[in-house]
């Protein structure tokens, strides 16, 4: 998924502000299924995020154009790990890892369903 940077994203020094990235990844996560028509909100269950580690490499810029690359790296029970990578310029400025947990009446974490397991499983991003 492509981002241009505007004036919103960054700080007063025209940098992009830490907490954006997490925001880029986040959209970058729902674009993984409103790019096949699917939504995020799977039967009344969706994912949150259990656990991120975040490396900051090099910042952006106002006007910057990045990129947000996405890979799952493990699919268990009633979790998906994804690694998330925003690149500026061929270059990593970002890096999270995520986990995210599968969660369904009133927040309790929930076994995958087969279809969403076999969804993840399909991604090539």
């Amino acid at each position: 998924m492509k981002i241009k940077i505007y004036y919103k994203h960054t700080d007063m020094g025209g940098i992009v502000y830490h907490s954006n990235y997490i925001d880029f990844c986040e959209m970058a996560r729902s674009e993984l299924f409103f790019e096949r028509g699917k939504s995020p909100t799977i039967n009344g269950c969706h994912f949150a995020v259990k656990s991120l580690k975040c490396n900051f490499l090099a910042p952006a810029y106002l006007g910057d154009e990045l990129e947000v690359k996405t890979k799952v790296t493990k699919i268990k029970s009633a979790s998906v790990e994804l690694y998330h990578k925003i690149v500026k310029d061929e270059k990593i400025i970002f890096e999270a890892e995520v986990v995210l947990v599968f969660l369904c009446k009133g927040m309790k974490i929930t076994k995958i369903d087969e279809e969403t397991k076999e969804f993840f499983k399909s991604l090539d991003v």
